[in-house]
């Protein structure tokens, strides 16, 4: 198999796979990070696997949309757990997203282990990690297959999957650009104006929720808690516009995770070392490192620094 192959068989689709990933997770990532709501990210990424092995033990199936129906449920029931637990018991919200996260995710984790679901290929290591190395696109011969119907046809289900939702969570997000921004911004004032902050707010955890859903077969959890607030978080620090920061936060979610699976992939064999690196572990770490870079090197550092 030559390299041009090879990349395309092994390597393209889990690095265009785990972009789709950053930047479906990435864009919510923005407004939960300004609302102080960043938590709620963490909450979705761990209450899937509840509503995943839920599906599968009430259906017997493990289709994709089996399993999608069931993390969507569990995503939509932590998110009520977490408004109820807020409003009888007064905790903060960050409180409240911690226990019912934990709760939720040591529950699917027991359910797991007790059920035999992890015979399908559900098992902690990948809720965790992800399979991103096994999305290969087996029937791949090269650059020709990208414009070979046939081929096509073969890719791993998750790419066009998460296409779909990268495409409607950016449509999303633009349509409701200015009221979600307003209600973000100063709630206070998007109330007196009419705007159904509510509804608003629920639209936002029901986007964070389909990020979370649909990135957490592929890449797992802790690529998904990455990628929902550090590319945001980078962002912010490089610049005060909602729009730029959007912008910079889709651009470095989309770098991290290509640059990260490719170091994954050639990195350790180019070091002549005989272990390999997980790419969800890879892009993860890469993001932030490019968080870091932004706290030590960014605009805002220098502002602060000349005003001391």
């Amino acid at each position: 198999m030559t390299f041009g192959a090879e990349f395309v068989a092994l390597t393209l689709p889990p690095m265009v796979i785990a972009m789709l990933a950053a930047m479906a997770c990435a864009a919510p990532g923005n407004f939960l990070l300004l609302r102080r709501q960043a938590m709620l990210g963490d909450a979705m990424s761990h209450v899937v696997l509840p509503g995943i092995v839920a599906a599968f033990l009430l259906t017997g199936s493990a289709a994709q949309p089996v399993m999608l129906m069931g993390a969507l449920a569990a995503a939509a029931l932590s998110a009520a757990l977490i408004e109820v637990l807020r409003r009888i018991t007064g905790a903060e919200p960050g409180a409240a997203m911690g226990a019912t996260f934990t709760a939720l995710f040591a529950s699917g984790v027991l359910l797991l282990e007790s059920s035999g679901a992890g015979g399908i290929h559900l098992d902690v290591e990948h809720a965790l990690y992800g399979s991103l190395e096994a999305l290969i696109w087996i029937d791949a011969t090269g650059w020709a297959s990208l414009t070979d119907p046939a081929a096509l046809a073969t890719l791993p289900p998750e790419l066009p999957a998460l296409a779909l939702a990268t495409l409607v969570i950016l449509t999303a997000l633009a349509l409701v650009w200015r009221p979600l921004t307003i209600a973000t911004f100063d709630e206070g004032f998007a109330t007196s104006i009419g705007l159904p902050t509510r509804l608003i707010s629920a639209a936002l955890t029901g986007l964070a929720a389909l990020a979370a859903v649909a990135a957490f077969s592929a890449v797992g959890s802790i690529l998904t808690i990455a990628m929902l607030i550090c590319p945001a978080a980078t962002a912010r620090l490089l610049t005060d516009r909602l729009s730029h920061q959007m912008a910079l936060s889709l651009l470095i979610a989309a770098a991290a995770a290509g640059l990260g699976t490719l170091i994954a992939g050639y990195l350790p064999p180019a070091l002549g070392l005989s272990f390999s690196v997980s790419a969800a572990g890879s892009v993860a770490t890469l993001s932030g490192l490019f968080l870091g870079l932004a706290a030590c090197f960014g605009p805002r550092r220098h502002s602060r620094a000349a005003s001391r």
